[in-house]
């Protein structure tokens, strides 16, 4: 069905699946849910942490997310996560308390006479032993000078990897126990410290129950999937979208469509707003599709703002665009991002699309129901082209947009800049804050590699790369105007209101 990339991620699922399962089976009650992180690990064959209460500690932490509480809250309950802003927490009973100071003087330092490290140092933390240098880390401040003061490169610098992938600088490390913090007010929700934690101790709350719950009313509402173009990366070979949708409606849904069907609305209104702006004399416009990538500029390049493209993301378009055909349905977004969910929380784009669950949640929930993709019917799908596909990729939206340029004929020079991860993304928004960017264009994607290396995803990029290209080989549809054209799009707004 979906083979994990590592120990954590199954995990992860796992105690999802437990979770389920004891929902299906009317058993959701406080003292089974109490009883599940004991359950649960007493069953695992093998066990990673020093001793079986550390796992059991780790597990009833995991579970509180799973039911959309915080990790750190005491009581075991149901909690809708729509009322709350933050979804990324730590997982304390997994932090490691990583025992990293971040400036260490190796072996290559010379014990030089003019201890150039030792002058530039503004706390005195760099003092001499034995002739050679030696830190003080008691009293370092971490400013780095010493490093760039040596001329042997002999110290070096290790950050904690939480906290170096953090964007915003919104993760720190509690001084006395040394354990990962997250300053909410900070935190843009994009995931990269739960990819970069190889201890699994950061994570996102889930509504999976919250769904479940919306699949068994019987209030006459349709429940619709829809499902992100990084799918065909995660799924095994031989899985289509038509079998997906199959094991989906099994579990209840009322109908699968692609996101990669709205990304290529998406493309057309997108490019014509672009065509527009750069008329209008407007020097550069960015994507919007990655949530992401759309909090870190509001957060750190607020000058920036008025250059996102106002045209909504493919996960907005595809629910417009069903919540046109059916007024009372209830849309579900299944991907790999777990800054979707805050996404939906947005003022402007709040009741559009209703949940979201990710990848890894996905995987939970079939399992939980025991249905594999792989054993189910081949369906009919409304499928996205080739290129909305290929949005879940890094220079996925920028080929779309350039493609539609030629297909309908619109007369602009199109120049994108393509940046995957957040280095690339810094760098680039830097260059156009400053006015410097060479390009007119900047698809922007927080995740290196673009939504397939997404926090959520099951499997690692480098087979995702190669599974989204075979799966992308099989796309019926090789035109966006084949889509963009078909009429759909009448009476539905595109844009962010």
């Amino acid at each position: 069905m979906f083979k994990f990339g590592t120990v954590t991620k199954r995990e992860k699922s796992e105690i999802l699946q437990e979770i389920i399962k004891l929902y299906r089976e009317k058993r959701l009650s406080k003292d089974e849910i109490e009883k599940l992180s004991s359950d649960y690990v007493d069953k695992q064959e093998e066990h990673y942490r020093c001793c079986i209460y550390k796992e059991k500690a780790i597990a009833e932490q995991k579970i509180k997310l799973g039911l959309g509480c915080s990790a750190a809250e005491d009581e075991f309950e149901l909690k809708n996560i729509m009322g709350y802003k933050q979804i990324v927490h730590i997982v304390s009973a997994a932090c490691d308390s990583c025992p990293i100071n971040r400036f260490t003087v190796t072996e290559a330092c010379r014990g030089c006479i003019e201890h150039k490290c030792m002058d530039v140092c503004p706390a005195n933390a760099m003092v001499r032993v034995n002739g050679r240098a030696y830190i003080n880390q008691s009293l370092c401040r971490e400013c780095g000078l010493c490093k760039t003061a040596c001329p042997y490169n002999a110290i070096s610098e290790v950050l904690r990897p939480c906290k170096a992938s953090c964007p915003t600088a919104a993760l720190s490390i509690e001084s006395k126990q040394r354990k990962a913090i997250i300053n909410e007010e900070e935190c843009i929700n994009c995931g990269q410290c739960v990819t970069a934690c190889p201890f699994g101790a950061i994570s996102d709350k889930s509504c999976i129950i919250a769904i479940l719950e919306k699949l068994e009313e019987k209030s006459g509402k349709n429940i619709y999937a829809v499902v992100a173009p990084a799918i065909g990366s995660q799924v095994e070979e031989g899985v289509t979208m038509g079998k997906l949708k199959s094991a989906l409606r099994q579990v209840g849904f009322h109908d699968v469509l692609e996101a990669s069907y709205g990304a290529d609305m998406v493309t057309a209104v997108e490019s014509r707003e672009f065509a527009e702006r750069i008329g209008r004399g407007d020097k550069f416009m960015t994507t919007s599709c990655c949530p992401a990538f759309v909090n870190y500029i509001e957060k750190e390049f607020p000058e920036l703002k008025a250059n996102i493209s106002s045209t909504v993301s493919p996960m907005m378009a595809t629910a417009k665009l069903i919540k046109k055909m059916d007024e009372n349905a209830t849309v579900v977004f299944i991907g790999p991002c777990i800054a979707k969910k805050n996404e939906i929380k947005k003022d402007s784009l709040r009741g559009i699309t209703d949940y979201v669950m990710t990848f890894e949640e996905l995987s939970a929930l079939l399992n939980a129901y025991g249905i594999d993709p792989a054993d189910c019917e081949d369906e009919q799908v409304s499928e996205g082209s080739v290129f909305g596909r290929n949005f879940a990729a890094g220079g996925g939206v920028s080929g779309a947009i350039a493609q539609y340029v030629e297909e309908a004929g619109l007369e602009v020079q199109f120049k994108p800049i393509k940046v995957a991860g957040i280095n690339e993304v810094k760098k680039a928004l830097t260059m156009a804050k400053v006015g410097k960017l060479e390009g007119n264009f900047i698809e922007g994607m927080m995740c290196e590699g673009g939504c397939i290396g997404g926090p959520a995803n099951i499997c690692a990029l480098n087979k995702a790369r190669v599974n989204l290209k075979k799966f992308n080989q099989n796309s019926k549809i090789q035109s966006i105007s084949e889509n963009s054209e078909s009429g759909v799009l009448e009476g539905v707004h595109m844009h962010v209101e």
